[in-house]
């Protein structure tokens, strides 16, 4: 049979309704009798696991088994306020975030509105002992984390947060949940916008007090265990595995954020064996515990399951896994394109498939009218981020740019209600197919050179030249690995024996860990970048900051230098507040930095010459800015220097290794 008979023979297989039943099944297992939660480490997560395990072996997989971590635990039983209304007493159900408060019952507190929950708004309020009303958006303004530690070093029983935009939008009731890499106590709760509304009646404006009652049981625990889910198809060579994978902890109900993600991971399996697929490598479906969080107080506390699993309890799997797919919310449409998101060395195997694709299943221009596409690089948003960084190549279906995000995504509303059939059904085809085209490739279709391209690409010659820091090198490094790359990808296309193949595999798996490492860092905001953006971003700002300034144009210097690392926190936090949120990512043991640790290529802090930009300022306020930012800049530049070098070397290093792999003579 070729490759296309195999996917036609999978395709009629499909069953979304069975994974659609699935996907509701989960939805009983939740620690909130209310809102559901089925949170890290928690009961709720303990027993879906064991559904899920259940399923495996119902549907046929072999070698189902649960894989144990350690991590820190969260469990969130309920969150409701009581308080008198003008009409008479209100109990309004609230959301929770990764925080420790127990009140042990109904209690009696006072509650403060407090606007944004700055130090500015805070330094006129008293909020000891209180519970601190605050009104927040989470993409346009600051993490939840920031006005919480705020509040709790000013003395604040615990804040509550409305989303005034950002997330949880698709209607006033909503609630938000998101993972808070913060301290667990500082504690945070949810309110809607429906209910804050209300509670303006009794609260009135900024400072307004009301005394109310409170109720919450919000548990966090360290040292807890959790469980990976796996099963296998097995494959004629059971040394090399594809691996699928989605995470089966939860807010609220979580139908699309992952209930239906497991389910069509599992659904494709099914199908894959009612077909009576014998696979060229072993197929692995990995249902991943603790996804949205697992890690107290850190600035990398998601994809505790994912991490763990390739980093300390399978360390064998990276080198092993050809192609990992990594699926989340795939029963509805994130936008006008279905885009395949994966590193970069797929994206020419990637751009082929999504085209031949698009031509093959029908009715894919009407549910996408543009089609279905590839991107680069993956994100830390989910577990392809720790898979590929472990040197796993992976992808996932994107995401992270629809209106689900802003509207559905982590409130009440992530419920079926935003369930589309046939985009269910799509996924299950794309993805199911794009497995079977992985496994018919002997030799992992990895193309190194739209890595090496993006990398020339980003790097900024003129900024480069004008600070003294010698990109030439790195430039032709990068072009004759490049040149390497692309005889690689050629030698990976061609017939060879079985031998030659895996020693081929184990090469270009090795390049690839390779380049995660030499060339995969975060900036301040967990993009993905090149070492070398870091500081030429930095400096790039720096050098406006020194522009204006020695123009007189405060305001200007004081714009530039919050677009560096995260000093704009400065305007809104006290010194504290920003220190332990820079700390915190740099400086603590490694496992808790899991996916992060040695991602942060610097730490450049102007926090108090921030605030002093805002303030009117005096000539030798501006020579103390300007001495700042030039200190500043001679650590940005020094680090430039160093980044450059270090890719320099790894593209040579990239280059020596593909050099060494069998039939890259022949290619």
């Amino acid at each position: 049979m070729t490759l296309s008979d195999v996917q036609a023979a999978f395709l009629e297989q499909i069953d979304i309704d069975e994974s659609y039943r699935f996907a509701k099944e989960l939805e009983q297992f939740k620690s909130n009798p209310a809102l559901g939660y089925r949170t890290a480490g928690s009961q709720a997560e303990f027993d879906a696991g064991e559904h899920i395990r259940a399923r495996m072996l119902e549907i046929g997989l072999t070698d189902v088994k649960k894989d144990a971590f350690t991590l820190d635990t969260w469990e969130f039983s309920h969150a409701r306020l009581r308080v008198e209304l003008p009409g008479g007493a209100r109990v309004f159900e609230l959301g929770a975030y990764q925080t420790a408060f127990d009140t042990n019952g109904w209690r009696p507190f006072t509650m403060i509105s407090a606007g944004r929950g700055t130090a500015a708004e805070l330094d006129q309020l008293d909020v000891a002992g209180k519970l601190v009303l605050i009104e927040i958006n989470q993409r346009a303004d600051w993490w939840i984390a920031y006005p919480a530690y705020q509040a709790h070093l000013r003395g604040a029983a615990a804040v509550i947060a409305v989303q005034s935009g950002g997330y949880a939008q698709a209607h006033p009731a909503a609630l938000n949940a998101q993972n808070i890499c913060g301290p667990a106590d500082a504690p945070a709760f949810s309110m809607s916008r429906a209910d804050a509304g209300l509670l303006e009646a009794v609260l009135g404006g900024f400072g307004g007090e009301a005394q109310v009652q409170f109720d919450a049981c919000s548990t966090i625990g360290h040292g807890g265990v959790s469980y990976n889910i796996t099963g296998c198809i097995e494959g004629e060579d059971r040394a090399s595995y594809i691996l699928l994978s989605a995470h089966y902890d939860s807010y609220f109900t979580g139908f699309q954020d992952d209930n239906a993600a497991v389910a069509m991971m599992l659904g494709i399996a099914a199908a894959l064996i009612r077909m009576g697929l014998r696979p060229r490598h072993t197929l692995v479906f990995c249902a991943f515990a603790a996804e949205e969080w697992g890690v107290c107080d850190s600035k990398y506390d998601w994809s505790t399951g994912a991490y763990n699993q390739v980093f300390r309890v399978r360390p064998d799997w990276p080198g092993k896994i050809h192609a990992a797919l990594n699926f989340e919310l795939p029963a509805c449409a994130h936008g006008r394109q279905a885009v395949i998101r994966g590193v970069y060395e797929w994206m020419p195997f990637l751009e082929a498939f999504a085209a031949s694709f698009s031509t093959a299943y029908p009715g894919c221009v009407g549910l996408f009218p543009a089609g279905i596409g590839a991107a680069a690089p993956v994100l830390t948003w989910s577990d392809d981020f720790s898979l590929a960084i472990s040197g796993i190549p992976s992808l996932v279906n994107d995401f992270a740019e629809g209106s689900f995000m802003e509207s559905h995504y982590h409130s009440q509303f992530d419920n079926d209600d935003a369930y589309d059939p046939a985009v269910y059904r799509f996924h299950h085809a794309l993805y199911g197919a794009l497995t079977l085209a992985f496994d018919a490739r002997a030799v992992p279709p990895l193309d190194f050179s739209p890595r090496l391209a993006a990398l020339r690409k980003t790097l900024d010659t003129q900024l480069c030249a004008r600070v003294g820091a010698d990109a030439r090198p790195l430039l032709e490094a990068a072009a004759d690995a490049e040149k390497r790359a692309q005889a690689a990808a050629r030698a990976a296309r061609g017939a060879r024996s079985p031998k030659d193949a895996r020693a081929l595999s184990a090469g270009l798996l090795k390049a690839f860990h390779l380049c995660e490492d030499a060339f995969t860092r975060l900036d301040w905001h967990d993009a993905v970048i090149f070492p070398h953006e870091y500081a030429q971003t930095n400096l790039s700002f720096l050098l406006k900051a020194r522009e204006s300034l020695c123009a007189g144009d405060t305001a200007a210097a004081c714009d530039a230098l919050c677009a560096v690392d995260c000093n704009r926190y400065a305007l809104a936090f006290d010194d504290k507040v920003c220190a332990h949120f820079t700390d915190y990512a740099r400086q603590q043991p490694l496992d808790r930095l899991m996916w992060g640790a040695g991602r942060l290529p610097g730490d450049c802090r102007l926090f108090s010459t921030v605030r002093a930009l805002k303030r009117p300022c005096s000539e030798a306020d501006i020579a103390a800015a300007l001495n700042a930012v030039e200190r500043a800049y001679g650590e940005q530049r020094a680090a430039l220097v160093r980044c450059i070098g270090e890719e320099n070397a790894a593209c040579r290093r990239l280059a020596e290794l593909l050099k060494t792999l069998p039939g890259l003579e022949r290619a």
